[in-house]
């Protein structure tokens, strides 16, 4: 059996179920696996509902239906199989499709994972656009939601653009369909559909470009020298996308220039980016980065149906919802950014970490560490706790790290398994950003723990460092 026998497996059992119930992931992987599911689960006159979970724990469970519907679980459930199990689910009422480490348990249920086959660049939102494809090739359409769940979850950030099936299979789907627009060597920069330049410039950390990164006066300088036009007439400040050829050329060579300069590489400044030619310029719908932000905002404020009503083309009341959530969104991720800077982490060895309490919703402290890392010792990874609302005995935590430490054999994900169920709780994720739930009271043990397994991890890659 291969990973194409695995998805015709799946198709199959899908296409046979009189009802499907699909249990997703809040963020915007999980979010897109649900839209492009259940569209093409419907498309078939399949009966289907749909359950959002934070996670899929203990806690969770008794959301998903006791009932005789096929469940399929997307972006979560390969490595909770004993929870299925435990609950009693047999092998024909279950269909994983994950990207996540997959755990043994006692049951052989039908699961389609990219990761054992070697496909790491791959997120579930793909692997559910394959299953789509499978049961009818004119769902085609939903490549480009497929796309936007990859780039989500950061499927395109360590190479600089989607590799292997998600860029071979998905992208040119999108591609033929004329729904998604690939530009080969854009800037490497969020924001290109709404922000300012100067601001995209300023709020851009990968890489860090010396007097522009972090510096918004900075950068808007660097352009005014360069002789570029930054606004219209009647005052509006242009974004990347209304920015000339030429002048983008000249933005490019001079940031190329300052990188060599201060003696930094130059192999992140250009990526691949995928953009939407069907969406209304300048909005957050443009781009699959700025798209995928809108969802996670979506998911991280528990309204996720919000998210998925925008990718099934509701451009109403679900746009204007999810508008609102962005902005509050980055408003708290603001406050987050600046509550960890002004109070300052404790330094390990191998980590750097810091315990924000109660203060802010368990939900968005992965992305809040992710951001810090670029204002504190990015050669450390960065780990976070913080209080769980529904089991005050829980703790969360989240670990954010950068492609380099990665390169240098550090991998999240398999440091907060390994740590977590040595205090019996759990733990998942990707080599560059993971989390786990423990017991409150191992808080401080944990902390150290994880600084022990990176130590091991830095030193079985690098013997001559230590």
């Amino acid at each position: 059996m291969g990973f194409c026998d695995d998805v015709k497996a799946a198709a199959e059992q899908i296409a046979a179920a009189p009802e499907i119930t699909i249990i997703s992931h809040i963020d915007a992987d999980g979010i897109a696996c649900e839209a492009i599911l259940s569209q093409a689960v419907s498309r078939q006159e399949i009966r289907v509902r749909s359950v959002f979970v934070r996670q899929l724990e203990p806690l969770t469970m008794p959301q998903v239906p006791s009932d005789s519907s096929l469940k399929v679980f997307s972006d979560l459930g390969a490595g909770q199989q004993n929870l299925l199990e435990e609950r009693g689910l047999s092998e024909r009422e279950v269909v994983i499709v994950d990207h996540h480490v997959s755990q043994p348990c006692g049951r052989q249920y039908t699961q389609v994972n990219c990761l054992p086959y070697g496909y790491s660049r791959m997120s579930a939102a793909g692997v559910s656009y394959l299953i789509a494809k499978e049961l009818d090739p004119a769902n085609i359409d939903l490549a480009k939601l497929a796309v936007i769940g990859n780039v989500g979850d950061m499927m395109a950030r360590e190479k600089c653009g989607l590799v292997g099936p998600a860029r071979e299979i998905i992208v040119e789907d999108g591609v033929r369909h004329r729904s998604v627009e690939v530009r080969k060597k854009d800037l490497n920069c969020y924001g290109t559909a709404t922000r300012p330049v100067h601001l995209s410039l300023a709020y851009n950390d990968d890489p860090f470009i010396t007097g522009i990164s972090n510096n918004p006066e900075g950068a808007r300088q660097f352009l005014r020298r360069l002789g570029i036009r930054q606004q219209t007439s009647d005052g509006r400040w242009l974004v990347w996308e209304e920015i000339p050829v030429e002048d983008k050329r000249t933005i490019i060579s001079a940031l190329a220039e300052q990188l060599m300069a201060n003696g930094e590489k130059v192999d992140r400044l250009l990526a691949e980016t995928y953009g939407f030619p069907d969406e209304l310029p300048r909005t957050p719908l443009r781009n699959a980065q700025e798209y995928a932000t809108m969802l996670n905002a979506c998911g991280r404020w528990s309204r996720p149906q919000v998210g998925s009503a925008i990718l099934r083309g509701d451009r109403g009341t679900a746009y204007r919802d999810a508008e609102h959530m962005l902005t509050n969104h980055r408003a708290i991720i603001r406050d987050l950014l600046q509550f960890i800077i002004d109070t300052g982490v404790k330094e390990l060895e191998n980590l750097q970490w810091l315990h924000v309490g109660g203060r802010y919703p368990d939900t968005i402290v992965g992305i809040g560490a992710g951001m810090a890392l670029s204002k504190l010792n990015s050669r450390k990874p960065i780990l976070i706790m913080c209080e769980v609302p529904e089991d005050r005995n829980l703790t969360k935590v989240s670990m954010r790290t950068t492609e380099r430490v990665v390169e240098r054999g550090i991998d999240l994900q398999l440091a907060l398994s390994a740590a977590s169920a040595e205090y019996g709780g759990g733990g998942g994720g990707h080599k560059i950003a993971a989390g786990a739930y423990i017991p409150k009271p191992a808080e401080k043990e944990f902390v150290e723990r994880v600084n022990r397994i990176l130590g091991e991890q830095f030193a079985a890659a690098c013997p001559g460092d230590r």
